[in-house]
């Protein structure tokens, strides 16, 4: 969340962010909230210094036997007048509250600008695109054929999008996700976390899931819960409230989460298989940082996330998102993409992004700088470290051999044990 002094102060490069941003929000209504906020401060104070005076001269008015009646009804009608100006003073606090959340972060700026997808930026490539001496199967004939998962059971569970994975499949499923938590805690000293796949209201519009996307969300209205769309949620709020030693930083999150989208307004674009599905498995790295360092730190999240695609030995691409293109709450953000050879595109996998001081206002989270001993807002960061449904596209695809079977690359072998999975 940005801060109303901020947006006051910085009205016009608050205003271009938007633009750059694509977003439609009209910040005027919240500038003139404000007015009408500092003009009711300022009568309040003014009357209550008014009361004051009264209570003193009727005070004094009784001490030396003197008739105080109209003086008692001066100071009534400022009482009302206050009452009064209160209750309008709660108003627009009520619509200054609810406008600011809707407003998204600034684009930093490195961010090239751009109105949407298609002007993203190719910074990197890794690894060579997979070539055949056969005609390859897409990941949905090939989990079929070695009946990795179930989508045709799924729907009688809980309808489509929802993947059921089977035998090998559950087995690669849990591999994959065992994998990373290892990778990520072992070589990139992140510690883990198992958190709760469920969320109040708060986390949720602590890190910028609401209010603007409550119609992606799975909600659960007895109890005031959401399913977590991404265990950014969970693992942001850990230090909700919290004032962290500057020492102590950075902070480094691994956790591993199912998520939940209903990814509405997405009907019928990209639904095949594992490609978009309303619920998968996710390994999830989120950081508390230094603001110095932030920009740094997100260079090291984007090595931890590629570092797993490149001991799967899967070719990839990373995006430098330009900023309409950019998520509500991110500053700045990179994605990567796998190679899937069937698609013959590239698929997201992760996004890495860095939210600054957003997320950590809104969820007043803190460092204490050793130097001034005053508490200062931190940054946050997070990135996929990776998605598992098209990691498992990605995986299955590139790795198929002409046989039907399906070699595992060396990392998983250990979480498999096995080197190769083949039909029933």
């Amino acid at each position: 969340m940005l801060s109303l002094k901020y947006i006051r102060e910085n009205t016009g490069y608050v205003q271009e962010s938007l633009t750059h941003k694509q977003s439609q929000v009209n910040i005027s209504n919240l500038l003139e909230f404000d007015i009408q906020r500092r003009n009711c401060l300022k009568e309040v104070e003014v009357l209550r210094a008014e009361k004051n005076q009264v209570s003193n001269s009727i005070a004094e008015l009784k001490k030396a036997g003197g008739n105080a009646e109209k003086d008692i009804a001066e100071m009534r009608s400022v009482s009302n007048r206050i009452k009064t100006v209160e209750a309008d003073l709660r108003k627009v606090e009520e619509s200054i509250a609810n406008d600011i959340y809707y407003v998204p972060n600034i684009v930093h700026s490195s961010v090239p600008v751009g109105k949407n997808e298609t002007e993203n930026i190719v910074i990197k490539k890794w690894g060579d695109v997979p070539e055949f001496s056969f005609d390859p199967k897409d990941h949905l004939s090939l989990g079929e054929d070695l009946q990795l998962f179930d989508f045709k059971r799924s729907v009688k569970m809980a309808g489509a999008g929802f993947p059921l994975y089977t035998g090998l499949g559950a087995k690669l499923e849990r591999a994959l996700i065992n994998f990373m938590l290892d990778f990520h805690t072992s070589k990139h000293n992140y510690t883990e976390l198992f958190p709760p796949f469920l969320a109040h209201t708060n986390a949720m519009q602590n890190t910028g899931q609401l209010p603007k996307f409550k119609e992606d969300m799975y909600q659960i209205p007895e109890d005031a819960l959401y399913c977590i769309p991404t265990a950014e949620v969970p693992v942001t709020n850990f230090h909700q409230g919290e004032i962290i030693p500057e020492a102590e930083l950075p902070k480094k999150y691994a956790a591993y989460s199912a998520c939940f989208r209903r990814e509405a307004g997405s009907y019928g674009k990209d639904t095949r298989g594992l490609i978009r599905v309303h619920q998968f498995n996710k390994v999830e790295l989120v950081k508390f940082v230094h603001p110095d360092e932030s920009y740094k730190e997100l260079e090291t999240l984007l090595e931890n996330a590629e570092a797993i695609l490149q001991a799967l030995g899967l070719h990839y691409r990373i995006l430098e998102l330009c900023s309409g293109d950019l998520s509500f709450s991110a500053a700045k953000c990179y994605d990567l993409e796998v190679w899937s050879p069937a698609e013959n595109k590239y698929l997201e996998v992760s996004s890495c992004s860095n939210f600054e001081n957003f997320q950590a206002r809104r969820s007043n989270i803190r460092y204490r700088n050793k130097s001034t001993g005053k508490s200062e807002l931190l940054h946050t960061l997070n990135g996929s470290g990776v998605a598992t449904p098209r990691l498992m596209v990605a995986l299955l695809e590139t790795y198929q051999q002409k046989d039907g079977t399906i070699k595992l690359p060396t990392a998983l072998h250990p979480f498999m044990n096995l080197e190769k999975i083949s039909i029933p």
